[in-house]
């Protein structure tokens, strides 16, 4: 028995000892198992989201919107539209300051890893854990641009797993200079700029070479959020963004502090700011008619305009000033004012309150009542039948099949010549002379003269109660000061191609006169006399002018069109609902603004008289 017990001993022993082999041989087989299995799973997640990857010819063939670049007549820029990029900019173009600016800001190792820095990651989440929220990405160069080429901003696990791939794929295909070169030009830089040549030529009138280190910290702290930081938008935001560029450059060993201080008291000039955005009424106005001269293009597109950056800004604020002081107090919503000179160039104009608010074109696009501004067609009807600005009409109560118009003032003046009718704005007058000359002439000297509306017959189409744009009218007036010639508005002067081609430049009309010169010299002499003593006196300053006020039924509309040797101006007062306002009429604020327009904007001008035809 005691041998038994003896030999039983042994294999006790044996079997204890094989226990702890076994359990470290299965835990070797499972975990060998697992990492075989999660090998499997994400060889087959890659291979699912790299068999999903966007066509990679993009990279060498984008596709974008071609960008049209509208300039002022002297060259500056007013507007862009679609997206701007430049010729391409090589790497040994870029200054070296531009470069470390770049990559002290985004990705300081960018030369060192492979398109996924897992330090970069690392370092992103501590500081992200320790701020409580996300303050750093930890995104490379490289991934930012595969990003940016073929995917979109979706936030999602799918989009990142093929970014990684296409980071990898961008990091074996090219060289680090030329991945770095691919983004500077095609990153989004602000202001529809994309790549670094285009955002140099936007900003700052320069070429990327020329740009200084103050410049390059400036289009650098573009690169995190390029609206926002655009330095067109808000100057002060975007230049303390270029402040913290400069200190990351100071950080990262790139510059001294005494350097990065020099480059931040270095004053900022920016270009393309001549003019408010209420100029893109007229922007938008030139854009819709481009087509009609080079068709529809894919070619990037450089458009130099008639508008005058300084009559602009005067116009913007004088609106501005008119609306702020007088808006609430006489119910005024909306104004508009457009100013052309005798040939219809456009010089200026302003077709509503806010551009940011409201897009509609109250310059071009509103058909309103032009109240007593329409009697100019009356009288040149008038004229042109062969009546004379001294022959007389009764100012008395009139009645055409029941209707009967009355006069602003309730009163009737009996005997008067038909140059103080046209003074006073007498409205019965007018209504007798339409009626004697025939109202379809009255119809047909509108339509020459430029309106492009519908037009009635009815017997109060004298009292201007059809419908004109403030555009249309104001050109009518213009011509007068073209001497009987079309005032045909324009606002294009020439339009060119991105490589600087020549594709349409305006030229002479050629048209024939309008009017003969006899009736302009009594026209003018008529409307001249509106404003030395009837309803336009408020529009009376130190050079000859001439115009007529209006003013809708209610105090919907309030209307002055008037012109000098120089220029054409008209001036509409009003609500977008039609509301009634306060009292005002064509010889109340629209002539106050006018006058105030016209001063400041031919302040330059030497003193003419009116053209003769």
């Amino acid at each position: 028995m005691a041998k038994k017990n003896s030999e039983q001993k042994p294999s006790e022993k044996n079997v204890g000892r094989g226990r702890p082999r076994s359990r470290w041989a299965t835990f070797f087989k499972w975990t060998v198992v697992f990492t075989i299995w999660t090998g499997l799973i994400v060889a087959g997640v890659l291979a699912y989201y790299a068999w999903d990857l966007p066509d990679l010819d993009k990279l060498e063939t984008p596709s974008r919107r071609p960008s049209v670049t509208i300039l002022a007549s002297d060259s500056s820029v007013i507007a862009t539209y679609g997206h701007l990029h430049s010729g391409t900019v090589k790497f040994n173009e870029v200054p070296p300051f531009f470069i470390q600016a770049i990559i002290a800001t985004e990705d300081r190792r960018f030369f060192d890893h492979i398109g996924v820095d897992l330090l970069g990651i690392a370092r992103a989440a501590i500081t992200n854990l320790r701020a409580g929220r996300v303050r750093q990405g930890g995104s490379t160069l490289t991934q930012q641009l595969a990003k940016n080429l073929f995917l979109t901003p979706e936030r999602s696990f799918g989009r990142k797993i093929r970014e990684l791939l296409l980071a990898f794929w961008l990091e074996a295909r090219f060289s680090k200079k030329q991945i770095f070169t691919i983004y500077l030009n095609r990153v989004y830089l602000g202001s529809g700029t994309y790549g670094v040549g285009a955002a140099a030529n936007r900003y700052f009138g320069k070429k990327v070479r020329q740009l200084s280190l103050r410049e390059s910290a400036v289009l650098a702290g573009l690169l995190k959020a390029p609206t926002r930081y655009s330095p067109l938008r808000n100057k002060k935001l975007g230049l303390t963004r270029a402040n913290q560029v400069l200190d990351n450059m100071v950080a990262a060993g790139f510059l001294t502090r005494r350097d990065a201080a020099r480059a931040k008291s270095e004053k900022l000039r920016l270009v393309g700011r001549s003019t408010g955005s209420g100029a893109r009424y007229f922007t938008d106005w030139i854009l819709d008619r481009a087509a009609g001269f080079v068709g529809r293009t894919d070619r990037d597109l450089i458009i130099k305009s008639t508008l005058s950056p300084r009559m602009q800004r005067i116009a913007e604020d004088k609106v501005a000033g008119m609306l702020n002081k007088q808006g609430r107090i006489r119910n005024v919503g909306q104004a508009a004012l457009v100013s052309i000179s005798p040939n219809g160039a456009i010089k200026a104009m302003v077709g509503g309150r806010r551009y940011a608010a409201s897009q509609f074109n109250r310059a071009t696009q509103a058909l309103r009542q032009p109240g007593s501004a329409f009697k100019l067609f009356v009288y040149l009807a008038a004229m042109e039948a062969g009546l004379r600005p001294g022959e007389f009409v009764i100012d008395g109560p009139v009645s055409i099949k029941g209707w009967r118009p009355r006069n602003y003032s309730g009163r009737y003046l009996g005997r008067i010549t038909l140059r103080e009718a046209l003074a006073k704005s007498v409205n019965t007058a007018a209504v007798k002379v339409s009626e004697r000359v025939g109202r379809q002439n009255v119809v047909k000297a509108a339509e020459r003269l430029g309106i492009t509306s519908k037009l009635k017959g009815h017997p109060s189409i004298a009292l201007g109660a059809g419908e004109a744009s403030l555009l249309d009218m104001t050109a009518a007036y213009a011509v007068f000061a073209n001497r009987g010639y079309p005032a045909w508005p324009f606002g294009i002067l020439e339009i060119r191609d991105g490589q600087k081609q020549l594709l349409y430049r305006r030229s002479s009309t050629g048209a024939g006169r309008l009017v003969e010169p006899e009736s302009v010299r009594k026209i003018q002499s008529m409307l001249s006399d509106v404003i030395i003593s009837g309803t336009g006196r408020r529009a009376k300053m130190q050079r000859p002018a001439a115009g007529k006020t209006g003013t809708s039924q209610g105090f919907r509309d309030a209307w002055f069109i008037g012109f000098t040797a120089e220029l054409a101006t008209g001036v509409w007062l009003g609500n977008d609902n039609s509301s009634p306002m306060k009292n005002v009429s064509g010889g109340s604020l629209p002539t106050i603004l006018w006058r105030r327009f016209m001063i400041d904007a031919l302040k330059r001008a030497p003193i003419k008289p009116l053209p003769a035809p």
